[in-house]
């Protein structure tokens, strides 16, 4: 519940924001300046307000002189940092099918771009955590480490996150090394990163633990009926008189 609420309305989101984003403003062309702007910030700042975001796309749609494919590839940086949720795929669908925009200055990185990052979020979601740091360094990301996720504050510690709701909900005993693949450490820096999520490391064995919760407990339910004997005898009756 609390998860949600903070998607629905981030506790960053500014009175401004929030008229535009739920008021009939948000369908206003003049306030596209506004939204880019707010979503620089979010990139600056480590915060992210998926709504805002999705209505800077709602107005592309409408308005297509007025799209960005910078604004566009860094919104969808960032819903990349909030799987499980369906950020990614929700501004997916807001892209519609364009031709090549020849007016630009330089050439529209989007349609090269957009295949990679779908990729990434195919394998955050189905938790390839490891083939998706692999992904993610190969010089064919180049490109989005040079020249949008350098820019994008906390990017590589957000889907450290990701990777670790999931091992949280998974795991209550991982190995380091495997932990370390999950999420892009080693030595040191895996060290101080399993501290941080209050995670247990046992160095003598390089086994790291994880404080039962809800999810990664399993726990037997036994259901039992009680069924009386006139109920049965009903029953019963019903079925010969049906035959």
């Amino acid at each position: 519940m609390a998860a949600t609420a903070a998607w629905l309305a981030p506790p960053s989101r500014t009175e401004l924001i929030e008229n535009l984003v739920s008021g009939v403003d948000r369908y206003n062309p003049s306030n596209v300046g506004i939204l880019e702007d707010y979503l620089y910030h979010q990139i600056r700042s480590e915060e992210y307000d998926c709504l805002a975001n999705l209505a800077i796309l709602k107005l592309y749609q409408f308005n297509p002189d007025l799209f960005n494919p910078d604004v566009v590839i860094n919104i969808l940086l960032k819903a990349l940092t909030a799987e499980p949720f369906p950020d990614f795929n929700l501004c997916i669908s807001l892209l519609d099918d364009r031709t090549i925009n020849a007016t630009l200055d330089e050439p529209d990185p989007l349609p090269t771009l957009l295949p990679l990052l779908t990729n990434l979020y195919n394998l955050l979601h189905q938790c390839r955590f490891s083939a998706f740091w692999s992904l993610y360094r190969s010089d064919e990301l180049e490109v989005i480490r040079e020249n949008y996720t350098v820019e994008c504050a906390g990017f590589e510690d957000a889907i450290r996150e990701v990777a670790a709701r999931s091992v949280k909900a998974t795991f209550t005993r991982i190995s380091s090394e495997r932990l370390g693949s999950y999420v892009d450490l080693s030595g040191p820096e895996l060290e101080a990163w399993v501290v941080k999520q209050r995670w247990i490391c046992d160095s003598s064995t390089g086994v790291v633990s994880i404080p039962p919760n809800p999810d990664n407990q399993i726990e037997s339910v036994v259901i039992q009926e009680h069924i009386k004997l006139p109920q049965l005898s009903k029953v019963i009756s019903h079925t010969v008189q049906a035959k």
